[in-house]
């Protein structure tokens, strides 16, 4: 008999930090209940950055067991359905992304995927939405990652980028502390925006004033566990410096 599927892991529910660390990327898995467990794509592809964020689970692991935090990790590719989207957005089951077509979102209708959001992202919300009512400071952290590069596109420089809306509470101590170390290529807002509406930091912090940051890492950085290891203990000081910074 095969293991019961869940759409995502919380590690360390009981723990004491107002530290919340999630990693809306962590898994490349496609679940049986969807077109029998593959999207029609090479192996090669789904261990692709299209696919889910290679490294940044790892990483999130070490840094919850450093601050003494709570983990809410998703357990379906970003393929399946991105949980780091709102549910209108229409960018939620990509059909095309960097140039691959993803052959089983071809045909994705509004019954398949009012059928995925059931199955796989509403469960994972709601396990983050509890996690992050259980104390009233709870300080929401975003673990990514991304590619060197995207086709066609030029080199990232960035070996970390740290991503925020409006609320730069904690961002701006964080960044102004990275930018102190002298090996590191900072970048603000940078690969991506850090606002996009209906996301999960939208969702989860900024909708009920939160302070909250989203952290990028470069996926070449953080390629093995031992970097996964060394990237967490070095940020996880620095994260502690730039929330005392706050005062908050």
């Amino acid at each position: 008999m095969g293991m019961t599927y869940h759409p995502f892991e919380i590690c360390d529910p009981g723990a004491a930090s107002r530290w919340l660390v999630t990693c809306d990327h962590a898994a490349n898995t496609v679940p049986p209940s969807v077109n029998g467990g593959d999207l029609g794509l090479a192996p090669e592809d789904m261990e692709r950055h299209i696919a889910w964020d290679p490294g940044a689970a790892g990483v999130a692991r070490r840094l919850a067991e450093r601050l003494g935090a709570p983990l809410v990790m998703s357990n379906f590719s970003r393929l399946v359905i991105d949980p780091n989207r709102g549910e209108d957005d229409p960018t939620l089951v990509m059909r095309l992304y960097d140039g691959t077509v993803i052959p089983a979102n071809r045909d994705v209708d509004e019954t398949e995927l009012e059928r995925r959001l059931d199955a796989f992202w509403r469960p994972y919300h709601r396990a983050i939405a509890q996690m992050a009512a259980r104390r009233p400071d709870t300080v929401y952290l975003a673990i990514h990652s991304f590619a060197p590069r995207l086709r066609g596109r030029g080199e990232r420089p960035w070996q970390i980028g740290v991503l925020h809306a409006a609320d730069d509470r904690l961002a701006r101590p964080l960044i102004d502390r990275l930018n102190r170390e002298p090996d590191l290529c900072v970048g603000e807002n940078e690969p991506y925006g850090g606002h996009l509406p209906g996301d999960a930091v939208d969702r989860h912090a900024m909708d009920h004033g939160r302070l909250n940051v989203l952290i990028e890492l470069r996926n070449d950085v953080i390629a093995t566990p031992q970097d996964q290891i060394a990237w967490a203990d070095r940020l996880a000081p620095i994260l502690e410096e730039a929330l005392a910074a706050t005062g908050l």
